[in-house]
Parts: structure tokens; C-alpha cells; sequence
């Protein structure tokens, strides 16, 4: 399938700088006449777009793909990360076919190409909902990492803690506060997504650290006997156990979101034509680090690996040197985080632009509304942060709605729905196969984790 056919330079510029007008979306998609201070850009290159939508790719949701494993086993499991992958670059180019077709630069355009004002509209809401509990989460580990956290009484001393005492200047909220002034906003204040594509390399490296330690640990430990054999299939023994499969669907799906970044990645790309192939790359390159943190993780906690494997990181591991490995594990991890921070920041803060403003000027040429949308939203952020004790039990419910809207059933209701007569029978089978699974899945897994809540809080409150 094409995504879309060669054009000149001349012809690109003049479609993109056509489109900036008329959908204001993207920030700054190429390079205009008249803009001042912007002449210099030529577009973005194949490997920084690569690198940023990798990074869009990589956040928390691979600290919950260990767990994963323990629901399905380690050949299920590694069978739905590849097919998952599979379903995600089917869905990416869907988006891009119909985008092509129907002249639009956006998620939000081709949404309200098919569904009019009101499929724009419910686009960019699940845009909001979605990044805005994606980006708490990540303030919420970076705090856990670094100042520690206390759960069910047990306290767990964080990076910091255990370095210089309990202080502070190394308590959560200072940290965090620190962290959103000198890290998150200036980067979030850029106003090119290809000006993130060197921390967005940086964020992809620092996860391939945790990566190589944890693998390195794993090795060592396979070594000296101490690891023993995990489950390979799921353990079904009822009816609950077999629906339980279900709740790692939301996981996995959430795990590939970056259907809202791709636009404006393509609006960027000096050569719009190899969207395809940057999609393809990124996806084959999370895949592997997927897999291997899946296999690895897994392998190393087993039957122990909690919902968010950083938090085994903080036992002993047996093994030399193992304090140090487990502060390496987790600094590089909170470091990939605030670099994956603006990532997905930036196009939070364009679809709340567009869905308030959405007849105003482009954004990047209006600094004073640019600025007060970056540092309310930050606000936001930060407090949601510091105020919320837990937010993966509201996490999986996003994931399970805002999420699996985002990555399978828009594209595939824009498919359906075909308003340019370009869908094949093929695309039309797949499409509804992708929103069965979606709806049927995310069904089951909404009623298992209010069924695991509500029955938590009844056996504490007895």
C-alpha cells in the first residue's frame, strides 16, 4: 500500500505551507516565507524522526511489559508484542493513506475529514485525556525514583535517599519542582518537534541502559544457577484466569501509542515520502527493546515481577556490585522519562490549542497564548503529580479507553467509513477484526480492574 507518491520540493513546501494556513496544527511543519527566525530549517532529517518517534513509542508502558509476561507466559506474550506491533503499522498507515487523500496535516484533520467538526472534537479530547495521565504517570515514577514512595506501609527509599539521608531538598515535591523547571519546560518550550530529535536520541540510549544492565544481570544470574525456569504458556484454570488474559491488552496497547506524533513528524520530515519507512524503523526498533525487556525482566523477578518491574529495582539482587547496578537501572530510566517528557507534551498542548482556539493564529506565532497554554498544562502536571498517591489503577483505565480509541478503533472507523473510496475488502476485514478485539478486550479488562478494586477495598475496609 502507498502512503503516499513523490513530490517536488517545490510542491511539498507549497502543500504544507497551504495546510499551516488553513489547519493551524502543526506548530511550525516547514519552512515559510516571512517567518522570521525559521529560514534556516530545511526539514528534518530520516534518522531524527526516527529518534523521535521512538521516543514517543518508549515510555512507562515498557516497565509494565515484564508483568505482562506473568499474565500470558513468555511465548504469548512475546507473540502479542510482534503482533501488536504488526496491528499498530497497519493502523499508522491507514491515518497517513486517508491524510494523503483528503489534503490534511493532522490526526485531528483526517478525524474531522470523516467524522466532521464533532469526530475532531472527540480526537482531540482522547488526545488530552490520554497524554495528560501518561505524562502525571511519568512525574509520578521520576518522584518514586528518585525521592522514594511509601506503599501499603512499606517504605521504598529512593536514588537520592539513599545516597545523601532523608532531607529536603531531596523530598518529592522539591524534586519534582526542580525537575519541571530545569528539564521539562525548557524543552517543552521548543517549538519544532525536530528540535527534540538529540534528547529524543539520548532518551532512546538511556533506555537501551536499562536495557543492557538488566540483561547483563540476568546473564550473570542464569550463570551462577540462581534463576529458574519461568512459565513459558498462561495458567487458565477457570474462567476468571482466562478473562485475566484480557487485562494485558491495554497494556500492550498503550505500550505502541504514538498515532498522535506521526502527523507532525510527517509535517517536518524533509522528505515526507519516507514517513513509511521512518514508522517501519521505529516500530522494528521498539519491538526489539519490547522483546528483550519482556524476556529479561521477566526472566530475572519471574513469579515476583511487579506491575511496574523499576519497583524490583530496589531489592538485592545477589550479585556483586548489585547496589550500583540497581541505581544505574533506575536513574537512566527516570532520565529516559523527563527526556520523553516534551515528546508528549507537544502534541498535548497542540490539541488543546486546537480544540479551544481553534480559529486563532498558528500557535508558534502567538508566543503570549503558546506560553500560557505550556505553563498551565505543566501546572497541571506538576500538581496532579505531587496531590495523587497512585494513579495506575486510573492509568489502566485510560489506557483501556482514551489509549485503544487513539491507536486502533479512530483509524479503523476512518477506514470504515471510507470517504474517499480508497479502502480495500482487506482493509475493511482487518479494520473491524481491530475494533472487535479493541472493544471486546478493553471490555473485559475495565471489568477486571474495577472488580480487583472494588474487591481490594473491600477486604481492607473488613
Amino acid at each position: 500500500m502507498t502512503i503516499g507518491s513523490p513530490k517536488s520540493g517545490k510542491e511539498k513546501k507549497s502543500r504544507k505551507s497551504k495546510q499551516v494556513v488553513e489547519e493551524k496544527v502543526p506548530l511550525l511543519p516547514s519552512k515559510k516565507e516571512g517567518d522570521v527566525g525559521f529560514d534556516e530549517f530545511e526539514g528534518a532529517s530520516f534518522t531524527g524522526a526516527v529518534f523521535n518517534l521512538s521516543t514517543t513509542i518508549v515510555g512507562a508502558g515498557i516497565m509494565a511489559l515484564p508483568a505482562t509476561m506473568k499474565v500470558l507466559g513468555l511465548v504469548l506474550g512475546i507473540a502479542m508484542i510482534i503482533f501488536v506491533a504488526f496491528l499498530t503499522e497497519a493502523s499508522i498507515e491507514m491515518l497517513l493513506r486517508f491524510s494523503r487523500v483528503g489534503n490534511t496535516t493532522s490526526y485531528g484533520g483526517v478525524m474531522g475529514d470523516a467524522f466532521g467538526k464533532c469526530g475532531r472534537i472527540f480526537l482531540q479530547i482522547c488526545v488530552l485525556v490520554n497524554n495528560i495521565g501518561v505524562l502525571i504517570v511519568y512525574m509520578i515514577i521520576i518522584g518514586d525514583v528518585l525521592s522514594g514512595t511509601t506503599s501499603s506501609g512499606i517504605h521504598h527509599a529512593g536514588v537520592l535517599e539513599g545516597w545523601f539521608g532523608e532531607s529536603w531538598w531531596n523530598g518529592r515535591t522539591f524534586v519534582l519542582l526542580i525537575t519541571t523547571l530545569f528539564v521539562s519546560a525548557p524543552l517543552a518550550c521548543l517549538k519544532r518537534i525536530d528540535s527534540l530529535k538529540f534528547t529524543s536520541a539520548l532518551s532512546v540510549a538511556l533506555a537501551v541502559v536499562f536495557l543492557v544492565v538488566t540483561v547483563g544481570i540476568t546473564v550473570t544470574k542464569l550463570i551462577n544457577g540462581s534463576i529458574s525456569m519461568p512459565r513459558l504458556l498462561p495458567d487458565i484454570t477457570d474462567l476468571t484466569s482466562f478473562l485475566n488474559l484480557f487485562t494485558a491488552v491495554p497494556v500492550l496497547v498503550t505500550a505502541y501509542i504514538c498515532h498522535y506524533n506521526v502527523h507532525s513528524i510527517d509535517n517536518e520530515l524533509e522528505d515526507n515520502t519516507q514517513i513509511k519507512a521512518v514508522v517501519r524503523s521505529s516500530l522494528a526498533l521498539c519491538s526489539t527493546v519490547y522483546v528483550m525487556t519482556s524476556l529479561f525482566g521477566f526472566l530475572l523477578f519471574g513469579d515476583e515481577t511487579l506491575d511496574d518491574v523499576l519497583s524490583n529495582f530496589d531489592a538485592d539482587l545477589g550479585i556483586p556490585y548489585g547496589s550500583l547496578l540497581n541505581d544505574i537501572v533506575r536513574v537512566s530510566y527516570a532520565a529516559h522519562l523527563m527526556l520523553v517528557f516534551p515528546i508528549v507534551f507537544y502534541p498535548l498542548r497542540l490539541n488543546l490549542d486546537g480544540l479551544f482556539f481553534p480559529s486563532a493564529m498558528p500557535l508558534a506565532l502567538d508566543n503570549l497564548r503558546f506560553a500560557l497554554i505550556s505553563s498551565g498544562l505543566l501546572t497541571l502536571v506538576f500538581v496532579g503529580a505531587n496531590f495523587i498517591p497512585s494513579i495506575w489503577d486510573a492509568f489502566q483505565f485510560t489506557g483501556a479507553t482514551a489509549a485503544v480509541c487513539l491507536g486502533f478503533i479512530f483509524p479503523a472507523a476512518i477506514t470504515l467509513r471510507d470517504r474517499h473510496s480508497i479502502a480495500t475488502k482487506k482493509d475493511k476485514i482487518l479494520c473491524i477484526f481491530m475494533i472487535v478485539l479493541a472493544v471486546f478486550s478493553n471490555v473485559v479488562a475495565i471489568y477486571s480492574d474495577a472488580y480487583a478494586l472494588f474487591k481490594k477495598n473491600g477486604s481492607s475496609s473488613e
